[in-house]
């Protein structure tokens, strides 16, 4: 079990991509500032979650989304509950 995780900075309202095979833990880890690419927006909140069989279908996911790079896009997905490509 794997997931593709979006998070949003409380302090600036950007959006952060990612994956991981535990979600919860990992946002925890993004507001402790272990995470050098968001340590300096932090905190954050979890807007969108979805799970996937392994983590290469996740890690997949993610890098298509990462490479979309349209917050009008990221804004759908969160609204709607889904991923469509």
């Amino acid at each position: 079990m794997a997931f593709v995780y979006i998070l949003e900075s409380l302090k600036t309202g950007r959006y952060y991509i990612g994956s991981s095979n535990d979600a919860k833990k990992r946002l925890e880890k993004h507001n402790a500032a272990q995470v050098p690419a968001t340590k300096n927006f932090r905190p954050y909140r979890q807007v969108f979650l979805t799970e996937y069989d392994d983590m290469k279908t996740a890690r997949g996911v993610e890098l298509r989304l990462k490479g979309l790079k349209r917050r009008d896009y990221i804004t759908r997905i969160i609204e709607s509950g889904k991923i469509a490509f």
